[in-house]
């Protein structure tokens, strides 16, 4: 393996320098992931009174549904994210960002009047195409823009700005209550985006003089992507590490919720209050832990090198499941782990932003990044319904279930030990 010299030594403060053309673009793709992550949360915060409606209070069968709705959501954005992803390469970031942003407030919208199983199904499928096709072309707009010097910190920076879209989901779900309709009715609100988009993002030069110079290349070509060995090893090799990540968020850290409820019903808590205030545990308090470790995982990369700090992260992650799992002893001893618990098995997600762009070349960048994350999430979708038969069987229990389902983080740990060191280098072209 190539050994890695550190970049450097200097005195320049990451952020010192840089225009404010380049703060705009990561402020706007922000915003957009912002609405994309309050697409996938809002249906995981309301999906229990959704789903009840829908199938007339038949709690066994709103548990099995909402499983397979989640798996949906997956594999719909590994569709939406592959497709979108290529035509981002092939025909710029600009216009597939406005695409993406408007397929998924139409169809967040259109769940307003949604009265049966199929129709959720469908409407899921759709606004996830858009959320899978956002993220690639964002991520690899704002490290095309950004200079080598800042790229892993605007990167991380735009993927913990997920944790808005996580509170803007859990506080909309507190206000609404059981009215449900109305929370997917917000997430009309990103379709204002587009003016701004319009008005504001211009073609990265990357992207605008690889087309003009280039022109031999095959944009966006996954036949290009999986042909060339070299490209070839690091999206298969960055699919596996995203579906870690993925399978561990759908199966262990959107727990802290089903953890939170189950402690409050334990101590005597009523049904309705302990699923407002698991709400908050998970939404709010889990969320700002997981907030803290997406801000910190690009500083770190920036420091260590990215493959340390996803080992690390992984390595930490296996520690703290167990602990919150079986530790505490009240819903308070509870809340003071859940953020620690955030941090470390969300953290890590913010590494796909900064790691993923940088594994490719101009011509395959959002094509390679969307394939490793949105293909990942469609390998996330076993893990998903594996994980939902596990924590119902009750000689397993929900607590033995999350933590077994924890061990894929060692999993996380090989896989990234076969990828290259990226920390210092310029993008591939």
């Amino acid at each position: 393996m190539t050994q890695i010299d550190p970049p450097a030594a200097t005195n320049e403060k990451w952020y010192e320098g840089i225009p404010r053309y380049q703060w705009l673009v990561l402020i706007i793709a922000s915003a957009g992931w912002v609405f994309d992550v309050y697409e996938g949360q809002i249906f995981n915060i309301t999906r229990q009174d959704m789903l009840m409606e829908i199938l007339d209070g038949d709690v066994n069968a709103v548990q099995r549904y909402g499983d397979y709705f989640l798996g949906i959501f997956l594999a719909g954005g590994t569709f939406g994210g592959l497709l979108f992803g290529s035509l981002a390469d092939r025909y710029g970031r600009r216009s597939m960002m406005i695409v993406t942003i408007l397929f998924y407030s139409i169809f967040s919208g259109l769940t307003y009047f949604v009265d049966s199983l199929w129709q959720v199904a469908a409407l899921r499928f759709l606004v996830a195409m858009g959320v899978g096709g956002e993220w690639a072309v964002a991520a690899s707009l704002v490290a095309e823009v950004f200079p080598t010097k800042a790229r892993a910190q605007a990167s991380s920076i735009f993927h913990a700005s997920s944790i808005l879209g996580t509170w803007l989901a859990a506080i909309a779900g507190i206000i609404v209550g059981t009215h449900w309709r109305y929370a997917y009715l917000i997430g009309i609100i990103p379709a204002l985006l587009i003016l701004w988009v319009r008005a504001s993002v211009k073609e990265t030069d990357t992207w605008k003089t690889g087309r003009t110079t280039e022109t031999k290349r095959q944009w966006g070509s996954y036949r290009d992507l999986l042909l060339n060995p070299r490209w070839a090893t690091r999206a298969i090799l960055g699919m596996l590490l995203a579906a870690v990540g993925l399978g561990t968020f759908w199966s262990v850290t959107v727990a802290g919720q089903d953890l939170a409820l189950g402690r409050l019903l334990a101590d005597g808590v009523s049904k309705e209050q302990a699923s407002s205030t698991a709400k908050f545990a998970y939404g709010i308090v889990q969320a700002t832990g997981g907030g803290l470790g997406l801000l910190a995982f690009g500083p770190l990369c920036a420091k260590f090198g990215r493959k340390p700090t996803f080992i690390i992260f992984q390595a930490l992650a296996l520690i703290i499941v167990p602990i919150v799992c079986f530790v505490p002893q009240s819903y308070t001893q509870l809340l003071i782990l859940l953020p620690v618990f955030g941090f470390l098995t969300l953290g890590i997600h913010s590494g796909y932003a900064v790691y993923f762009p940088e594994l490719f070349p101009t011509h395959l960048r959002a094509t390679g990044t969307s394939f490793c994350f949105n293909g990942g999430r469609l390998m996330a979708v076993p893990v998903l319904l594996f994980s939902g038969q596990l924590k119902a069987m009750e000689n397993v229990g929900l607590h033995w279930a999350v933590t077994g389902l924890s061990m894929l983080f060692l999993l996380g740990i090989l896989i990234i030990c076969f990828l290259p060191e990226t920390r210092g280098q310029e993008l591939p072209e």
